[in-house]
């Protein structure tokens, strides 16, 4: 182990100095130790008697203290007397343990003690205790009958014997003891001596060592320096020194000059070998195949990859050009980027890169008999002019040293000039090559030009024809889309106007038609009365036709927005009974609703179409309906929709009709005889609204026993009502206005005469101007207006409107019509608005057009509320007492 340590020749000298003194001082410590182990014995000895006897002393002491106390306890019977007793009692045990543990080297000393021990409890046990409970109880004659065979005192007497004989053991012990440290003594004496004696003889040894070490090492580099200059310049011998001092080191930098010098010839031999491989090579994998066979036992490699450069720019690659000792195919990457891998990485850096220690890899290298991983990777870059030209990768089962990495530093420099040399010439060659195949291919291509070109001159013949053929097509297609974008316009515009023109005297028939019913005036008869509620009842069909022709048009055109919102499943219940609890009361048709149990609280959907749809629905089943019942059922299906479905025990559809009642105008009793009336638009109307939410709708009947309308409707989004309206044109007029579709609730006659009584209090006396062409309209309005206590002032037009604004503004309401001759509705308003004193006066615009823009138009130009022909009475009282409310509020 010392071998493995470097001394010099001060350090030996040092060492022999140090082993003297710690020979010295082992000697001094050694009889220091020895001394302070006698002390410590006598002290111990000393202390250990002592204790001893005085513990003996105590215990005895405690035993007689005990007796005393107990004797003069009974004689005089006083409590005081046990004191003594009571602490020799507690104390003799302790000081029994004590000595016991003294004596724990004495065994025959141990028995005594505790056969006094067994000596004391007994006596406590059989004399002591017993006595004294005699005393205390006064049974005087069993103490006297005690003390005449008295065995406690028998007991003490053994006692005092017994610690007698061990006081005497213990005086015979420490006379032992004192014998046994005077031979100690003489001992240490005569181990002194022989100390001294061995530290002389180790001191003159460790001299003599270390002088003949020194000198037998420089005898020996002076032998091999001499051998070296007598060999002639062999720079393989090497100066073998075996000392680790500074003689050593001046044999180790000796021998790392020789080491330096050899393997600096080593490399200049081995790159000329190289240098001298590569000439006359003109072909680029010979080159590389003969570079790697001459090089790769050079560096004791066992694998090697020549790699050369490809591309230009961002798409320059390594390209593998051949291999050593490789095995099959798949042995090195047949192509790497730039910035791939190591490999890749040394080509960017252009530096040499070693990897030693390679764990877990696939094995590279084989044999015939197996394959082994490699121990070290050793990646060189080749340049050329500060250009890299190839990398070359050698794996090794050995770690590569310094000497082969600066034979491959060497080596590189020069090897770039021959590989760009090499590639200069096959460049050359390929060129050439090439030039002469492009000459002929040349003199090919120009034969199959000149063909090439005599058939495109017919093919663009026929191309022009088929062009003028298809700008022909496409004026014609132009032009009937245009065709078709007017008729579809005109169908709208004559559905407006037409709706317009419908509801203007449509209004005056159902207010002069509702004030008859009323009958406020008492002056119709009942039969007269009847008459005039048909009439309302005939006017009311004829406008929900109107709707739903207008309902129909608008999808067809493509004019239905969405809105979608979070709809409540739970309130659709509550709507639908109050619309149709009465009907069904009044057919004598049981009305029921199921809501399953799965069913979400929230559905996202457009509202209003909804309803629309299940109106419609619910509206044919009550119709078709004359005994049984009709069920509204909600449910939740497995693939995420909501069910609804609407069933009814009425006539049924027969199979041939399911798919014929979903078209527009059409029925399942067609003829001109039928029973059950309508326009057979109400189902079509539907089929088209679950369309747009996205869903569908199935049938289920049986001619005679009843049907089963299911409604399927998606969760939608905003996403898929943009998908579901990708096909429809963009919504720019409008939906219908759902104020007159609300379901008519019923109320009892309290209500209505309290609502009657607090409606004439606000109507009474109220002035209203009226401005309206319609003279139908004007006689109806002024009649209804009048039966409320009002005062109306009729205006024909705007510009009659405006001039009685100027002489008297004196009024708490206006009602403005908007299609009018010379000043229409909207620029009414605005001239009113731009008035101060007229800017507060609620106006409700009336209109017989029901797109939404014109509710917008109407607010826009200065309107407070809007309300659309043909007006339901009940519907214009409430706003107008809405509006005069506020006003006297304000």
């Amino acid at each position: 182990m010392l071998r493995a340590f470097k001394f010099n020749i001060r350090t030996k000298i040092a060492i022999g100095y140090f082993l003297i003194l710690i020979c010295l001082g082992a000697s001094i410590v050694t009889v220091t130790d020895r001394i302070e182990a006698l002390q410590n014995e006598v002290e111990t000895i000393t202390t250990r008697d002592v204790e001893v006897h005085n513990l003996i002393a105590s215990i005895q002491y405690d035993a007689v203290s005990m007796e005393t106390a107990q004797r003069g306890y009974i004689i005089t019977g006083d409590e005081s007397y046990l004191d003594p007793y009571d602490k020799g009692k507690s104390q003799w045990e302790s000081n029994y343990n004590s000595l016991y543990a003294y004596i724990a080297d004495n065994s025959s000393t141990q028995k005594q003690l505790e056969e006094i021990k067994l000596t004391i409890q007994e006596w406590i046990s059989k004399a002591a205790e017993p006595t004294i409970e005699m005393k205390r109880e006064g049974r005087e004659a069993d103490i006297i009958a005690f003390f005449q065979n008295d065995v406690g005192k028998q007991r003490m007497d053994s006692l005092r014997s017994k610690f007698d004989a061990i006081g005497n053991q213990e005086v015979q012990a420490t006379k032992l003891h004192i014998m046994d440290l005077e031979n100690k003594n003489r001992i240490l004496t005569i181990g002194i001596y022989l100390l001294l004696l061995a530290a002389t003889i180790i001191s003159f040894m460790i001299v003599s060592f270390v002088s003949g070490s020194i000198v037998k090492t420089i005898k020996q580099v002076v032998e091999t320096i001499k051998e070296i200059a007598s060999s002639g310049g062999n720079l393989a011998t090497r100066i073998k020194v075996n000392s680790k001092d500074e003689i050593k080191d001046l044999g180790d930098a000796t021998n790392e000059l020789l080491a330096s010098l050899e393997a600096k010839s080593w490399i200049q031999a081995k790159v000329a070998e190289v240098a001298t491989m590569t000439q006359g090579i003109n072909d680029l994998q010979v080159l590389a195949r003969t570079f790697l066979t001459k090089v790769a036992p050079m560096v004791n490699a066992s694998y090697g990859v020549f790699y050369i450069r490809k591309g230009a720019g961002d798409q320059q690659r390594l390209e593998k050009l051949a291999s050593y000792a490789s095995s099959g195919e798949d042995a090195g990457k047949s192509e790497i980027r730039f910035g791939e891998g190591l490999a890749g990485q040394c080509a960017i850096e252009k530096r040499i890169f070693l990897i030693n220690q390679t764990k877990d890899h696939a094995p590279l290298i084989s044999t015939g008999l197996f394959q082994m991983e490699p121990r070290s990777i050793l990646i060189v870059p080749v340049e050329y002019e500060d250009r890299l030209e190839a990398v070359i990768e050698f794996a090794s089962l050995e770690s590569f040293t310094t000497q082969h990495l600066k034979l491959m530093e060497e080596v590189e420099k020069d090897f770039g000039i021959a590989v760009n040399n090499v590639a200069g010439r096959m460049e050359v060659e390929r060129l050439l090559s090439e030039s002469q195949v492009l000459t002929e291919e040349l003199q090919m291509q120009q034969e199959e030009m000149r063909m090439t070109t005599e058939h495109l001159e017919e093919q663009y013949l026929v191309a022009e024809q088929k062009t003028k053929e298809l700008e022909k097509a496409k004026e014609e297609l132009e032009d009937y889309s245009e065709q078709l974008e007017k008729s579809s316009q005109y169908k709208s515009n004559f559905l407006a106007n037409m709706s317009h023109e419908l509801r203007t005297p449509l209004n005056s028939i159902l207010i002069l038609s509702q004030l008859l019913a009323e009958n406020e005036n008492h002056t119709l008869s009942e039969d007269e009365e009847g008459y005039a509620k048909v009439i309302h009842t005939s006017g009311t069909d004829l406008l929900k036709l109107i709707d739903d022709i207008l309902d129909l048009s608008k999808i067809e055109a493509g004019k239905v927005i969405l809105t979608v919102d979070e709809v409540n499943l739970t309130e659709i219940p509550e709507l639908m009974k109050l619309t149709f609890n009465p009907i069904a009361e009044k057919r004598g048709v049981a009305f029921a609703i199921d809501m399953a149990e799965n069913l979400p609280a929230v559905w996202y959907t457009d509202g209003q179409r909804l309803q629309q749809i299940l109106k419609n629905l619910l509206s044919n089943a009550f119709k078709f309906t004359e005994k049984g019942s009709v069920r509204l059922g909600f449910d939740h299906t497995d693939d995420g929709m909501l069910a609804i479905s609407v069933t009814d025990t009425g006539i049924g559809i027969p199979k041939d009709k399911q798919k014929l009642i979903f078209e527009a105008f059409q029925q399942v009793d067609g003829k001109t005889n039928r029973i059950y009336g309508g326009t057979g638009l109400g189902l079509s109307i539907c089929n088209e609204f679950v369309k747009l939410l996205g869903g569908s709708i199935k049938l289920d009947s049986t001619l005679g026993e009843g049907s089963c309308f299911t409604v399927y409707l998606p969760l939608l989004s905003q996403e898929m009502v943009d998908m579901i309206q990708m096909a429809q044109m963009e919504a720019s007029a409008a939906i219908e206005i759902t104020g007159t579709e609300q379901p008519e609730q019923t109320q009892s006659s309290g209500e209505e005469a309290a609502e009657e009584h607090v409606a004439g209090c606000v109507f009474a006396g109220k002035k209203v101007l009226l401005v309206e062409d319609d003279a139908r309209n004007v006689f109806a309005l002024v009649n209804a207006l009048e039966n409320k206590k009002m005062q109306v002032t009729v205006a024909g037009n705007g510009r009659a409107c405006m001039d009685l604004l100027k002489d008297n503004k004196d009024f708490d309401l206006v009602l403005m019509d908007i299609m009018m001759p010379l000043m229409d509705g909207y620029e009414t308003m605005r001239e009113m608005r731009k008035q101060p004193e007229l800017q507060a006066m609620p106006i409700i615009a009336l209109t017989a057009k029901a797109m939404k823009s014109d509710r917008d138009k109407c607010l826009e130009a200065g309107a407070s509320d809007y309300i659309s022909k043909p007006l339901q009475m009940d519907q214009l009282y409430s706003l107008m007492q809405v509006w005069l409310t506020k006003q006297v509020g304000s």
